[in-house]
């Protein structure tokens, strides 16, 4: 009576989005051998950036940390224009393709492949791609039964998002964050999560971080200064130096940024959320520093969990970088030699070269999200 074991329980378990798909993967090979990668790219329409999220394949991936505009995948564009997957039976069609992912997957032999649109309530959210190392195999018996798993992968990664948008839209219910309160905040939150997102790719071959772990960084950045909520206004908002008693006060929004998280999970049925660690390391020690100089624990170097070392090098940028109400913005060249000079003392070295050898994409970002042309 209780001898058949479902196949796909780890969808059900407390488990990361990784280990799901990768169980997800192992039973459609048991059916279709020839599947040798499935794998996730995420939309980002604020920049029109098409980037690699997770892949099933191990070590085996030709495309980590790869993003690139929409608009110079036209194969990709493509599908989207027509409004229904890819089916490509001999990778060969491909063979004289000139952007850098088509001969990224050429070279990593695979021989055809099965490409979904995502969507989430008809908006576009991404592709799921199932790699092949044979040609030929995408029969339409074979689509029919993928197109089920992928719509069950499409939900998964829905979920995901969903459950990072409830935080997003929790916080914002208060009514009492700051960027509420402060406008040019809302700005320095979008810009600053991208900066730490340039960072974090810099730094994933050094520091073996996958895509996922790169991505939920980049989402949960913006959820730094959550503490600030507990903050008075006239401390908060106050337009010049805080005295002791106040820098006192102030201090405290990085242990109230993980309480305030903390209850957030645990009143939005999200405790079990992964990469919740992310999300915690980043509100509580994102003030560190280097040198064990920083707050809530005086943590040093190594004992600060990288995540935070990241958004600290990327906030601390966007604040000298920015207006506000005690100084003018620094132009890039100013900004980048006081982080040089704050490396390996409050800021961590690795973190600020990474942001410093990407500066590019730091000014791209920067007229994509400052209103006013920047130097």
């Amino acid at each position: 009576m209780f001898e058949h074991e479902n196949a796909l329980h780890e969808l059900m378990q407390k488990d990361s989005f990784s280990n799901k798909l990768k169980a997800t993967h192992r039973v459609i090979k048991e059916t279709f051998s020839f599947i040798a990668r499935i794998s996730i790219t995420i939309y980002d329409p604020e920049t029109e950036i098409l980037k690699t999220f997770l892949h099933s394949s191990g070590k085996d991936d030709p495309l980590s940390h790869y993003q690139s505009l929409f608009e110079n995948a036209p194969s990709l564009k493509n599908i989207l224009e027509r409004g229904r997957p890819r089916v490509v039976n001999d990778l060969n069609k491909f063979a004289q393709g000139e952007h850098e992912h088509t001969q990224k997957i050429k070279h990593q032999g695979y021989a055809a492949s099965y490409t979904m649109p995502m969507y989430n309530e008809g908006i576009f959210i991404g592709f799921l791609f199932f790699n092949a190392d044979k040609k030929d195999v995408f029969t339409e018996n074979v689509l029919r039964q993928l197109d089920i798993y992928g719509h069950m992968i499409s939900l998964l990664v829905i979920n995901e998002f969903s459950s990072i948008q409830i935080l997003t839209a929790a916080i914002k219910t208060t009514g009492k964050l700051s960027h509420l309160r402060d406008p040019e905040t809302r700005g320095h939150i979008d810009r600053m999560s991208h900066y730490s997102r340039i960072i974090a790719n810099d730094l994933a071959d050094k520091y073996d971080l996958n895509d996922s772990y790169i991505e939920h960084i980049f989402m949960f950045a913006p959820l730094h200064d959550i503490g600030k909520i507990g903050i008075p206004d006239n401390i908060l908002l106050k337009p010049g130096s805080l005295d002791e008693k106040e820098w006192s006060i102030m201090q405290t929004h990085a242990h109230l940024g993980r309480e305030v998280i903390d209850d957030l999970l645990h009143n939005f049925g999200l405790i079990n959320f992964g990469h919740v660690s992310i999300l915690r390391n980043i509100a509580e020690y994102h003030h560190e520093a280097i040198n064990g100089t920083g707050y809530p624990s005086g943590m040093k170097g190594s004992e600060i969990p990288l995540e935070a070392r990241i958004v600290a090098v990327a906030d601390v940028f966007d604040a000298l970088t920015s207006v506000r109400s005690y100084k003018e913005a620094w132009n890039n060249d100013k900004a980048v030699r006081a982080l040089k000079e704050l490396a390996g003392e409050t800021l961590d070295q690795d973190c600020v070269d990474a942001l410093v050898r990407n500066m590019d994409k730091v000014v791209e970002i920067q007229r994509q999200l400052f209103q006013d042309n920047f130097s």
